[in-house]
């Protein structure tokens, strides 16, 4: 399956080739135990375990397969980016060690095969086994589009069908403790036409938070556990209500966006209103009361899950590289589903800053939590800041997020735009070329040097003859004026939902332009987050900038953004990819005697205060962060 957009620009292009040349097979090594000073791994020798082709015990956490699913389907995407003889052969060789453990009702997974063979199924609260399928089920789906192959897709499929078999109305009782094989069974019936697949998807969504309980039955029926998780606790697990009467988000931030995507796509493949009401008042609660500024989610370590509305602490975040790729797959079911640019705004948030945040510039360390503020001296080293690090490690005990990073990087071109009938519409503003030449007889190239620069121009190609159609490009939040120009002309054009549409017959070189306000901009937070009362902000297009101690003096507790003080932008040949857009802002610094508390305010003087992309801290070495400084 081909890409039908294909990224061509030099920021975007640098990530994807970096997924496809160092990430991999960097992460192929961890897999395989290969890379030496960092947490091990152990995942491909439990499948070599279960296969039978080595002896030892099962290592890791109990949901490790899904690491090596996940990048079975990073590899996947890459190879739809670019051939790769040698990934793809060690895709099949992979995928044949797969078949070997896969048993021959078609269960699935080698922390029971190996570990806990009498237990199968008998505690979906705790032990990950629907979510690990999910994983291989999409990893199954992906390899299909990249190569064509049924192997793995094979597998799946009889997994699915041993799923199907085993729970449902009129059978076992049951859905995962973890969402994530909702929007995998979707998917699969998507590329298979096969509706049991997602009559199954229904019913796990369906039965979710129904009474009696069902993780307490479960628990009373059994006499072992994973981690003696609370079955009352079902906040944590979205199981204190059926999924349409949830009103907040609540629990663990990855289970609830992964759960929400789910539903979202449940509710456009059949029409289900009533799940695309309920997804919209759960984005409400999230997006509105409950999400950080670079489109962080999960505001605690406890439980990695959200807390209480406008409760977003920025030296204590969570923010969960994971729980904001899940945000992202929210939001693109319900921008499918809608067409709504607001979704299509908080993917741009989310992906721009906490998620790029998350793997180092050369793609080999890796952030599971992204604070918005850390100190050093505190990371990892003080009671509540135990999950906080400075640096990005090379690799976690639990793994969920560096695969994580990949597989979306990796499968980018898929939310850069939406075609339908009527119209194409441009969600993302990323340069490369559309190519639709089966459908609408029309290939469009976008050129852009976003997102430091704010313009991008979209050129028509058609196949044959004139095309007629609609252009529909978002115009982002952020950008408070913007001008479009047709063929050298300004144009008026309508808007709704946050696009503007452009109807005409477009010929060959006609040219769309798009001019966005990109001006550096002081953002403040609501009163109720008390973190940042009197602090402010910087963004500059999609982008959140913070402050690192090593271009502000190292302290940065005692530097304060002047009030009225002037934004310079300033180009950066140092950080990244040839430069970046740095700012330059007028600030106070204090001066205070070394007394615990004193009655002599502060001296001050004023100075300039440098801040960086969010998404490029912590690449030169251990240091101060903060995105939210006080304002004088």
């Amino acid at each position: 399956m081909k890409n039908k957009f294909q990224i061509k620009e030099h920021f975007w292009t640098y990530y994807q080739n970096l997924i496809q040349e160092v990430v991999i097979p960097f992460q192929e090594k961890v897999l395989n135990d290969k890379v030496p000073d960092i947490e091990k791994s152990h995942a491909m020798e439990n499948f070599r375990i279960a296969a039978g082709e080595a002896e030892g015990e099962f290592y890791g956490m109990v949901f490790q397969d899904s690491d090596v699913a996940k990048w079975i389907e990073a590899a996947s995407y890459a190879l739809m980016l670019k051939p790769n003889t040698e990934v793809e052969k060690k895709l099949d060789n992979v995928i044949t060690l797969i078949g070997k453990v896969q048993q021959p009702d078609g269960y699935l997974n080698t922390y029971f095969t190996v570990k806990e063979p009498n237990h199968k199924w008998q505690n979906l609260q705790e032990a990950h086994e629907l979510y690990c399928s999910g994983h291989m089920i999409e990893a199954a789906v992906a390899h299909y589009e990249a190569t064509g192959k049924i192997t793995l897709l094979s597998i799946m499929k009889k997994n699915a069908d041993h799923i199907y078999h085993t729970f449902g109305k009129d059978k076992r009782r049951g859905f995962p403790g973890h969402p994530e094989i909702e929007l995998a069974l979707v998917r699969l019936y998507r590329v298979t036409g096969d509706k049991r697949y997602l009559e199954l998807s229904q019913y796990f969504i369906n039965e979710r938070g129904t009474s009696p309980n069902f993780f307490k039955e479960e628990k009373g029926k059994r006499d072992w556990s994973v981690w003696n998780s609370d079955p009352e606790q079902v906040l944590y697990t979205l199981n204190q209500a059926p999924v349409r009467e949830q009103q907040d988000a609540v629990g663990h931030a990855v289970r609830a966006v992964y759960l929400y995507a789910g539903m979202a796509e449940v509710g456009k493949e059949t029409g289900d209103e009533s799940l695309i009401k309920a997804c919209e008042t759960l984005w409400n609660s999230i997006t509105q009361k409950q999400m950080y500024i670079t489109g962080g989610i999960g505001s605690t370590h406890i439980g990695e899950a959200f807390t209480k509305d406008y409760d977003l602490p920025n030296d204590t975040a969570y923010s969960e590289t994971c729980a904001s790729i899940g945000l992202i797959f929210f939001a693109q079911k319900m921008l499918e589903a809608t067409l709504e640019s607001k979704y299509a705004d908080v993917i741009e948030k989310a992906l721009y800053n906490c998620v790029l945040a998350g793997m180092s510039l050369d793609g080999k360390k890796f952030f599971y939590t992204n604070p918005l503020e850390v100190n050093p001296e505190y990371a990892k080293k003080i009671v509540g800041f135990e999950h906080i690090c400075a640096e990005r490690p090379g690799w976690f005990s639990c793994a969920c997020c560096p695969p994580n990073v990949a597989r979306l990087i990796a499968s980018l071109n898929r939310y850069i735009f939406t075609e339908t009938e009527e119209a194409v519409y441009f969600h993302l503003f990323i340069g490369g070329e559309l190519d639709l030449s089966e459908s609408k007889k029309l290939k469009i190239q976008v050129t852009t040097e976003y997102p430091y620069n704010n313009v991008i121009s979209y050129r028509f190609q058609p196949v044959e003859a004139a095309v007629t159609t609609t252009i529909a490009i978002r115009i982002p939040d952020w950008s408070e004026t913007y001008q479009l120009i047709v063929n050298g002309e300004k144009l008026n054009a309508e808007q709704k939902n946050g696009y503007v549409f452009i109807t005409k017959k477009f010929v060959e070189n006609d040219e769309i332009v798009l001019q966005l306000d990109m001006m550096p901009k002081k953002v403040y937070a609501n009163l109720n987050v008390s973190e940042n009362a009197g602090c402010t902000a910087i963004v500059r297009g999609p982008l959140v900038y913070c402050f690192e101690g090593t271009d502000n003096g190292g302290t940065l507790a005692n530097l304060r953004i002047s009030k009225d003080g002037k934004i310079v932008e300033k180009k950066n040949n140092s950080i990244l990819m040839g430069g970046v857009t740095t700012l330059e802002i007028d600030g106070v610094r204090l001066h205070a005697e070394d007394a615990l508390y004193s009655f002599r305010r502060p001296m001050q003087e004023t100075c300039k205060l440098t801040a960086i992309p969010y998404y490029a801290w912590a690449n030169r070495g251990e240091n101060q962060m903060r995105v939210w400084m006080q304002e004088e």
